[in-house]
């Protein structure tokens, strides 16, 4: 099997990392996080670059890309830690692409590829703790359409959005509805996250909303493993680039006469996270691969790469900092801010703890050893 990438992924790879060198240096992103952990601006170049359109079928003004296009632009977002929420963006792209009817994608689909619209998955209940068949979120239909009354917590730049894909019962089944934060009933609470991003809660009582299925529960884990995925490569792009951080600075720091990275003790500690960063990587392609898959298979697969991944991601972290010393927590220095964001990604869609009992929960008999 090939597995090298084509000459057209190589070419988004180099578009993408050349747009975080040159305009998104570490003192931008500073300044965003200081203003609150969104810039439209900086979402809007990412929109030029044709990005916002990468999971939008060319037929809705979208590039009609695939999973290993979204892992490649993901790992480079990564390393420039880019604040807004491009996750976000697959996901609703994906959603709305693959399950929304075809007046929903006429009127959504090209304003989310053109980067005039930030659509925003809001799942999040403070009672499901990662479950996503738990929902409190009431859907009522009438003459007029569909109303939604719901609280929904950590929505990603939920008060900067301008819809949301959200979940609510309807029926006694979940249902997958849009609801425009301009719509009547709709407030928000917007604040910032740890790693300088920004999310709200958002509350609805009674907001007008456009039904994308009924099928809510499948395409809402659709939604979240698309979500897994992303994240997963957007976490590897950020530990590789804390590593480079980190071999850099051994290379600078000085302890009795000599450079710390002379230091065997300390290269064995570089040496173990590189192996978590190659493991991690390893299974993000994983995941990128699955995504196409059935969806058990599918889900299984999320559940193993994000294991994995909260573990590379809390092992390299933790290193960087303890081998920088006391600068290494301190907010003028940048590892500071590859280890909060990598920490925020730990418990993104599930943390490690959730997703081990979700691949336990899916073992079978043999566990996959045995035949």
């Amino acid at each position: 099997m090939d597995f090298d990438f084509t000459d057209d992924q190589e070419q988004l790879r180099d578009a993408v990392r050349k747009w975080v060198d040159k305009a998104y240096d570490f003192e931008r992103r500073r300044g965003i996080a200081k203003a609150g952990g969104f810039s439209r601006e900086a979402y809007g170049q990412l929109a030029e670059l044709g990005l916002c359109g990468l999971y939008i079928p060319e037929a809705n003004e979208g590039l009609g890309m695939g999973p290993v296009e979204g892992m490649v632009v993901m790992e480079e977002l990564g390393r420039g830690i880019v604040a807004e929420p491009f996750v976000q963006t697959l996901v609703a792209g994906a959603v709305l692409s693959g399950y929304a009817p075809e007046a929903v994608k006429t009127a959504w689909l090209p304003k989310i590829a053109s980067g005039e619209a930030l659509v925003v998955l809001a799942s999040q209940e403070r009672a499901a703790r990662y479950q996503l068949d738990v929902c409190e979120a009431k859907a009522s239909s009438a003459l007029a359409g569909w109303t939604l009354s719901a609280t929904k917590t950590v929505v990603p730049a939920g008060d900067q959005a301008d819809a949301f894909i959200v979940p609510a019962l309807a029926g006694g089944k979940i249902a997958l509805f849009l609801v425009e934060r301009s719509a009547a009933g709709v407030t928000t609470r917007g604040y910032g996250t740890q790693d300088g991003g920004r999310a709200a809660d958002v509350v609805l009582k009674d907001a007008p909303a456009t039904l994308i299925t009924l099928d809510g529960l499948a395409a809402l884990e659709h939604a979240v493993d698309i979500g897994i995925a992303a994240t997963c490569a957007e976490a590897v792009g950020v530990m590789d680039k804390t590593l480079a951080i980190t071999v850099e600075y051994m290379n600078t720091r000085k302890q009795f006469g000599v450079v710390i990275s002379s230091f065997q003790a300390l290269r064995h500690r570089v040496a173990d996270m590189k192996m978590q960063l190659e493991l991690a990587r390893s299974m993000s392609y994983y995941a990128s691969l699955k995504l196409n898959a059935p969806a058990p298979e599918r889900r299984a697969a999320m559940a193993r790469a994000k294991y994995q991944l909260g573990n590379s991601m809390r092992f390299v972290g933790q290193q960087a900092v303890q081998l920088h010393g006391g600068i290494g927590v301190t907010d003028e220095y940048i590892v500071s801010h590859y280890f909060k964001k990598l920490t925020q990604m730990e418990m993104s869609f599930g943390d490690t703890l959730h997703h081990l009992g979700e691949v336990s929960a899916r073992m079978q008999d043999t566990a996959g050893v045995f035949a």
